[in-house]
């Protein structure tokens, strides 16, 4: 049976423990989510000094780890034993510590609640282990997730909170952040904070607890582009070109950079209805009419050339350019010459 972050979380709620949990993966929001709720949750304050035990995979080898896993708790139901950075445990990828762990999977101890949390990246799957503890443990792969679905996930996780998030500032937030689930979740938990009843978090409130203004970002300069309205994208470009720090270039640069390669893919669709487009392109049917407006005002041949113009900023931008203009200069030439 496959086992979710989600229905693990609500099974360790409900007080219905397995003996091993293995959490793997190079998304490590889920890994210390479950890691911490064991920590923090499984025993009661007065049984943790005796029955909880941390150890930390750069400091230990496999015999260790089931060493303690092999003691009994005292006066207590159980004990709880987690590995963290599992993944530098220093013989997991060697055969004999595989085959002691793979050993201790086939009767672990029932009082004991062993969890790995092994992070930043997969354990092979390939390895003979990898099947076995499939099959004995609860083994949660988390991985990340694609940069289209961040503004998704913010508002899930805001409506988990008993909140709301509206679109438009679950994009800016997304764009702005980008593919760490950690800073996006304390940016959102930063915001909530101040409110005691609940709360529709929108570009205001972005702007107002996180920093991000609600006028100049990256998710209005997309749009400012996408309907060409000079005035506006030159407002923003120089507000960036002011303010470095808050809209770094090469991201500036990845965001325009999804944003024509989008508008390429519905040149060459064969269905451009809405419904086929946000299909297409994966984004909510919220943005649709944007590209749409945005392929009208872009023909095939300008996206083209846009694409070129952005692989030779990106490459200016690291140096490869004996006039080695500021970020700024280049941020505005490259605006300059997409919409022109």
């Amino acid at each position: 049976m496959a086992h979710t972050w989600e229905s693990t979380l609500n099974d360790l709620k409900k007080g219905n423990y397995s003996p091993v949990y293995f959490l793997h993966g190079d998304e490590p929001f889920y890994i210390d989510l479950l890691s911490d709720f064991v920590e923090e949750n499984v025993l009661d304050q007065a049984s943790k000094g005796f029955n909880q035990t941390i150890l930390y995979g750069k400091d230990v080898d496999m015999s260790q780890v089931l060493n303690q896993a092999r003691r009994f708790p005292m006066m207590a139901e159980r004990q709880v034993v987690i590995v963290k950075e599992a993944q530098e445990i220093k013989d997991l990828n060697k055969q004999e510590g595989q085959e002691q762990l793979m050993s201790y999977l086939e009767h672990p101890l029932i009082t004991t609640l062993l969890l790995f949390s092994h992070k930043h990246k997969p354990f092979d799957q390939r390895k003979k282990l990898a099947k076995v503890l499939d099959q004995k443990a609860i083994v949660i792969n988390s991985k990340k997730i694609y940069d289209n679905k961040l503004p998704e996930w913010a508002q899930k996780y805001t409506g988990q909170k008993g909140h709301s998030i509206d679109e438009k500032a679950a994009f800016i937030l997304a764009e702005n952040i980008g593919n760490n689930l950690q800073r996006l979740a304390n940016e959102i938990d930063k915001i909530l904070i101040n409110f005691k009843d609940k709360v529709t978090i929108d570009p205001t409130l972005v702007e107002k607890y996180v920093g991000i203004s609600k006028e100049y970002n990256s998710f209005e300069l997309q749009k400012a582009l996408a309907f060409k309205d000079v005035f506006k994208a030159n407002q923003i470009v120089n507000y960036f070109a002011n303010n470095p720090k808050s809209n770094p270039l090469l991201l500036t640069i990845a965001m325009l950079y999804s944003f024509y390669s989008k508008l390429l893919l519905i040149h060459h669709a064969e269905d451009r209805s809405e419904r086929g487009i946000a299909s297409k392109l994966r984004i909510s049917p919220f943005f649709v009419n944007e590209y749409i407006t945005a392929t009208n005002k872009y023909p095939l041949n300008q996206v083209i050339r846009n694409i070129g113009f952005l692989r030779q900023a990106d490459l200016r931008s690291k140096g490869v350019d004996a006039v080695n203009p500021t970020d700024g200069q280049l941020l505005k030439e490259l605006i300059f010459k997409l919409m022109h």
